[in-house]
This record gives structure tokens, C-alpha cells and sequence, in this order.
């Protein structure tokens, strides 16, 4: 369906014959005729601003006892909308007004109201004259019809709305294109066009036309429109360009035969064809960033199971599409914003970010707030992250593409708070949502024990490595989600973007042209990631022990002793290690008794024997280097009392403790731990005690539980709705 608006000129010249006696504002028509063409011409070249402006110049100085107070409105609007115009005056009363339509009065228009309702574009303007026959005229009013099919809302009042969207075009290098956006208004709504988010200087018409595409016109386009009445924006238009690229192709020998004359060969100059098919833009980026927060040990609500191993399988599939990940378990508010703050320091231009976060959650007035592990019961927004403001600060990087995936329910609640003020986002057009559930709906994980996961990670990892546009793949994902029994009417996934290019997790990393920022990146994932480095304590009795490290998150790590080197007079020994003091206040269900951590440990250690093994969680809490401290146990074949000797090593500051987050932490935040003194302490200290006992631990297994387990409705509570620690849900 073609779409025609009718059009006028934008500089009429309009010579106004009836007047008032001795009113001699208006041209007279024989006066006008006589001009020079020059004259004329110059008339022509100026805009009806300028001449008004110039008019109202005049009036004020020559008469100014009447004043125009309120100029009629120029107006788009579709065909048979109807409009009112209006001028206001004050002066001498009484005031009379008479409106003209073009160089036409209008019988019977002696109101300062005029309603009208073309079919036609035209133009008014309003004379207002007293009993001295002095008068004014009003700014010309442009009444813009457009022939569109487009209906405007319930009680209009003039705000813009959008009746023709610019649409998406595919175009050869050398072709001329044009996005047009056609919008209604009262006032006539003015235009700006943005490419990738950036407004273009000049283009605030309607239609964007560009004669000579080049590559360089390749990208996402909107269009702004705006009046006293509010501000819409349009559908974004994607500009795909294409270079045909000449291919030289030489044609075979010609043979060229003469009457009596001997063959000769001649060779025709190469000619250029076309390609078969034309090669398109390769979308990359200059980095992948990504940061994964899973909260499970809850202190006042149910704690999670399946969180671990959601965090640390999305981890690791991440890497593969060489992301730099960090992960993190188990964080109160202070930390979780934190970790934010460092994960934007790695965002910049042309980055591709992710974030993600599985725990408990809930919606209120269209936000989403996640739920830290130290949370009060009831909680409210003051104590939980607002999910949008984390969007707000990573679009502030000129991202090529921010994805959010929330892995936690969106139950409605305290819905009677105040919703937080945000910041309206630019339309980059590089947003993507994966929420885990719909609105007021909970997500739910299976804990069958030893394999626990939730529902949108058991879908995800089996598609987030393929080759397509990461709304594709989110779409497969709720495809699959959809066909589970388990959740049938209980768990939908809700996918919501503004992505318009065809980006994909994918995609290549291109760092040219940024690697300076690159270095900076490369620099703070370095401290991030680093762990402490392999090593041999050498107790007096001569038993050697090397410790390792490895990590499962990046506050997470795992600490191997393995007795390497054991002397001939020793009949047996045995290394313990202990946890550090300075973290025994970040208690975790990573070093509890689960199975599931168990399994995970497992499959870690596969590759790495080890005598003894120690799980220190909460790595970002270490304010001062980390303290280890090993306890050897062993009989001599001359000796039966057991002896015992220690020794105490300096690991530094493993992994993201090199951040400092606590430096970032609110002030109000207090920790339990005793910080020792790391310039007294040398990388190793060792003590010979014959008296002490060993402590020994027990593990208890979890029984599994059948992947068919039937899903359990939350209980209600003064809290969001929640489910049990026996069900199997996280909200």
C-alpha cells in the first residue's frame, strides 16, 4: 500500500486584498503587482518566520497597542482530522478577528477560534484589528494533511504519534536511499533521525534521504519526533549495505583469421563482473565481558541448590566463546554492587556484555530486584538491587550489546513502594532481556541432588554455543521450556529486546583500532583471575607437601595438599589444612555437606590427585593476604605417639581479593573477621607440637531426588512468594 501526503509550498507569497479602513498592514494587490521581479524574488526567499518576525517588528514599533498573546498552531494530522486554531489578542477593546485560508478570507470566521477539518493541506492566518483600524496579523498556521492510514488514540490531545515507521532496506553501495517517518501532532511535531543511537547533525525532516550510499551508512536508525506535547520515538530501521566487489576475469584466446594469412591469437583486456552473491558487514566486537552472580545460601530466606552448578556450567561455556567471565556466590547488597562496579570498569565501546544472575527475586512497578544472601524477612527495595539501574550504567559505555539474563522469579510485590527514577535509555537498539519466567510468575530449578539445575539453564546451555542471533537463540530456548511437562503452566520465559543488528555471542573479537583500552582491560581481568602459584613446603621431619590451587569462581577456590616426598623413618603421615579466620564469617553451602558441591569437586579434582583439599569461599571479603596454615601428622617407625608439625603459608591475594571490593563497600558495611598482619608473617612459618590432636570431619549425603518430581505451589508469606526449601523453585 502506497502511502501519499499532500504537500504545498513551504514559502507562499500570499497578498492579502481585504482590509479594514486605514488598516495598512495588509498589501494591497495593485501595489504588489507593480514591484520589481527582484523584489518579488527576494519576497520569495524569505521564510514565513522571517517575515512574520520582521512584521511583528514593525507592528510593535508602529502600533503597539494590540498584541498578539497566542499564535495559532500549525498541526499534522491524517486527512479529516479535525482542528481547532486559535489567536488571542489584547489591546484596545473591543477586539475584532477575521481568519484567512491562504489569500482567501473566510466568511464568517470573526472568532479568535477557528475550526477546521481538511482534506487538503493548507495555510491560515489570523487579522486582528480595533475600532482605529489598526491591526496585526497572527504567524501562519500550516495545516499538514497526510493521506495515511493510521488511527490516533482515544482523546487525542495533540501529543506526536508515529502513522508511518521508516522501514528496515537492503541496499548496493552507490544506490540512493530514503527512511521516511511521517508523525501527527499539535503542535506540527519537529523531527531528529539518529544512526546507532547518535543524533545526526541536520536531519530533522521527515524523510532521511541519502543520495550515494556507502559502507559507512551501514547501521540502525530512529527517529525522534517531538512537541510541547511529549516525545515518541519510531521503530528502528536497519540499513544493510552491500559492496559489490569487481571480480577480473580474462576471456580465452581469440582467434583471428585473414584471406591467405596465417592464424593469429589476439587477448582482450580483463572485464569486470559482478559476484554471485554479495559479501555483507561482519558484525564483531572489541571485547566480551561477562558477570555471573549466583546467591544460595540464603540467612533468612530459603537457601538454593541448583545455583552452584547454573553459575559455574554458564561459566564455563562462556569462556568458550571467549568471554572473561567472573563469577561470584553468595553476596550481600554492599558486594553484589561491588562487583558491579568493577564489571562496568571492563565495559567499553563496541564491548559485548553480560550479565547474569540466578537467585531469589521479585518485580515491583516494572523492576526487577534481585535478592542479596543477607536480605531481611520481610525485605524491601532499599535492601535489594534494582536490575535496570545496572542497565542504565552499562549502556553509559556505548556497549554493542548488553544482555540480561534472570534467572529468578518475578512474583509482584510491594507494589504500594514508590517505583525508583530511571533515566529513560537512548535507542541503541542493543538490549536484550532472557528473563527465566513471565511477570508474576516464579522460575523453578529440579533438585535431584547430585545434578540439581534450573529449568532456564538446563535449555540454555544446549543452545548458547550455536552460531545464531542471540534473540534466536533465546527463542529456542523458550521453545524447548515450553515443551516441558514439568512446568506446564507454571514457568514461561519472557524475551524482550531492541536489538537490531544480527549480533550474536559468537561473534569475533576485533580489537583494531582499540587496543589501548584493551590493555587497560587486559590489566584489571589479569588481577581478577590470578592464582597463587604452585609450591613446596619442607616440614623438619623431611616430608615434602605441594600445594596447588584451582578455581571454581572467582571468589571461590580450591586449595591441594599432596605429600610429595616422605622419608624412610616415617611409618605414615597426614596433612590437614585449615580455614583462614579472616574467613570463617563467609560461611557458604560451598563448604558444607552437599552433594552437589561434592559432585562439582569432583569433577574438578579428576585431573588433580590430591591427599587433602580445602574449599575457601568468600575470597572477595580478604582484606589482608590470605594465611594458610597446614598440619602434618605422622608416626615414626621408633616412635608410636603420633607427632605433629605446622606450618603457615602466605597465598597473597588470590583472584578477585586482588579488587578490593571492600574498598567499594558502603561504610556501614562491618565484618567479623580478625585481620592479621601481613608484614610480620613470611611466606612460610612452620611449629613442632607433640600434644595436639586431630579433628576429623564427616560428610552426609543428600538423597537424590527424581528429575519427574512434581512441582509445588509457594507458600504465602509477608514476603514474595516463595517456595520451600523441599520444592523446587527459586523466586
Amino acid at each position: 500500500m502506497s502511502h501519499n501526503s499532500e504537500s504545498f509550498s513551504d514559502d507562499p507569497v500570499i497578498f492579502l486584498s481585504t482590509k479594514p479602513k486605514g488598516c495598512t498592514d495588509s498589501l494591497p494587490l495593485e501595489k504588489a503587482q507593480t514591484r520589481e521581479p527582484e523584489e518579488i524574488l527576494a519576497r520569495r526567499r524569505m521564510s514565513w518566520g522571517e517575515r512574520s518576525k520582521r512584521r511583528s517588528t514593525v507592528q510593535s514599533r508602529e502600533r503597539p497597542g494590540i498584541v498578539i498573546t497566542k499564535q495559532p498552531e500549525s498541526a499534522s494530522v491524517p486527512a479529516g482530522c479535525p482542528v481547532t486554531l486559535q489567536c488571542v489578542a489584547i489591546g484596545p477593546t473591543p477586539l475584532q478577528y477575521q481568519w484567512f485560508k491562504g489569500q482567501e478570507e473566510i466568511a464568517g470566521a470573526v472568532q479568535s477560534v477557528l475550526p477546521v477539518n481538511e482534506k487538503r493541506s493548507a495555510v491560515y492566518v489570523c487579522r486582528v484589528h480595533d475600532q482605529q483600524n489598526e491591526c496585526v496579523f497572527s504567524d501562519w498556521a500550516k495545516i499538514k494533511v497526510h493521506f495515511i492510514k493510521s488511527e490516533l488514540p482515544h482523546r487525542w490531545k495533540g501529543e506526536p504519534v508515529i502513522g508511518l515507521q521508516p522501514e528496515s532496506l537492503r541496499v548496493k553501495v552507490g544506490q540512493r536511499v530514503s527512511l521516511r517517518c511521517v508523525a501527527f501532532g499539535i503542535p506540527a511535531p519537529k523531527y531528529q533521525w539518529y544512526k546507532n543511537g547518535i543524533p545526526l547533525p541536520h536531519q530533522t525532516e521527515g524523510e532521511l534521504a541519502i543520495a550515494t550510499v556507502e559502507m559507512r551508512h551501514y547501521g540502525t536508525y530512529l527517529c525522534a519526533v517531538s512537541n510541547d506535547q511529549g516525545e515518541c520515538w519510531s521503530s528502528a530501521a536497519d540499513l544493510s549495505v552491500v559492496e559489490i566487489i569487481p571480480i577480473a576475469v580474462s576471456l580465452p584466446p581469440l582467434r583471428v583469421a585473414g584471406s591467405g594469412e596465417r592464424k593469429v591469437t589476439a587477448t582482450l583486456p580483463s572485464i569486470c563482473r559482478k559476484p554471485d552473491a554479495p559479501q555483507e558487514v561482519r558484525l564483531c566486537a572489541t571485547d566480551k565481558v561477562a558477570l555471573l552472580i549466583g546467591n544460595m545460601n540464603y540467612v533468612n530466606h530459603p537457601k538454593l541448590l541448583a545455583t552452584v552448578m547454573d553459575v559455574f556450567e554458564l561459566s564455563n561455556l562462556l569462556q568458550q566463546l571467549n568471554f572473561r567471565v567472573v563469577s561470584l556466590m553468595d553476596l550481600t547488597k554492599e558486594e553484589m554492587q561491588s562487583a558491579v562496579m568493577q564489571f562496568l570498569q571492563l565495559l567499553d565501546s563496541g564491548v559485548y556484555a553480560l550479565f547474569y544472575y540466578a537467585g531469589h527475586g521479585y518485580e515491583c512497578s516494572g523492576r526487577n530486584y534481585m535478592v542479596p544472601v543477607n536480605a531481611p524477612n520481610p525485605y524491601r527495595p532499599e535492601n535489594c538491587i534494582n536490575v535496570q539501574k545496572i542497565l542504565c550504567k552499562m549502556q553509559v559505555k556505548n556497549t554493542a550489546l548488553n544482555v540480561l539474563l534472570l534467572d529468578m522469579c518475578r512474583k509482584w510485590y510491594n507494589q504500594e513502594y514508590l517505583p525508583s527514577d530511571l533515566q529513560p535509555l537512548a535507542p541503541t537498539g542493543n538490549i536484550v532481556y532472557g528473563y527465566a519466567t513471565c511477570e508474576d510468575a516464579e522460575a523453578y530449578e529440579v533438585q535431584d541432588g547430585e545434578y540439581s539445575s534450573g529449568i532456564f539453564m538446563k535449555y540454555l546451555k544446549r543452545h548458547i554455543l550455536k552460531k545464531e542471533k542471540v534473540t534466536q537463540v533465546l527463542e529456542n530456548v523458550s521453545e524447548e521450556m515450553g515443551k516441558d511437562q514439568l512446568i506446564t503452566g507454571k514457568q514461561v520465559m519472557e524475551i524482550r529486546h531492541t536489538l537490531k543488528e544480527c549480533r550474536a555471542l559468537t561473534d569475533e573479537i576485533c580489537t583494531k583500532g582499540h587496543t589501548v583500552q584493551l590493555r587497560v582491560r587486559n590489566e584489571r581481568w589479569k588481577q581478577a583471575n590470578e592464582l597463587p602459584k604452585r609450591r613446596t613446603i619442607r616440614f623438619p621431619c623431611g616430608v615434602e607437601v605441594e600445594l596447588s590451587c584451582s578455581a571454581i569462581f572467582s571468589n571461590v577456590m580450591i586449595v591441594y595438599a599432596n605429600i610429595k616426598t616422605r622419608p624412610s623413618d616415617i611409618a605414615k603421615c597426614k596433612v590437614f589444612l585449615q580455614k583462614p579466620e579472616e574467613l570463617a564469617s563467609a560461611c557458604s553451602d560451598l563448604d558444607g555437606e552437599s552433594s552437589q558441591i561434592d559432585s562439582l569437586l569432583s569433577s574438578l579434582s579428576n585431573d588433580q590427585p590430591s591427599d587433602t583439599t580445602l574449599r575457601l569461599s568468600g575470597l572477595h571479603k580478604l582484606k589482608q593476604p590470605l594465611l594458610l596454615r597446614l598440619t602434618l601428622k605422622y608416626w615414626t617407625f621408633q616412635e608410636h605417639p603420633k607427632l605433629e608439625e605446622t606450618a603457615t603459608v602466605n597465598l597473597g591475594h588470590p583472584l578477585v581479593a586482588q579488587l578490593e571490593l571492600y574498598r567499594t563497600m558502603s561504610s556501614a558495611t562491618s565484618t567479623s573477621s580478625n585481620n592479621q598482619d601481613s608484614t610480620s608473617v613470611p611466606d612460610t612459618t612452620i611449629t613442632k607440637d607433640a600434644s595436639s590432636s586431630c579433628r576429623s570431619g564427616t560428610r552426609t549425603a543428600v538423597n537424590k531426588r527424581e528429575l519427574k518430581a512434581s512441582v509445588s505451589r509457594a507458600r504465602t508469606s509477608n514476603q514474595p512468594e516463595e517456595n520451600d526449601e523441599s520444592e523446587i523453585s527459586y523466586g
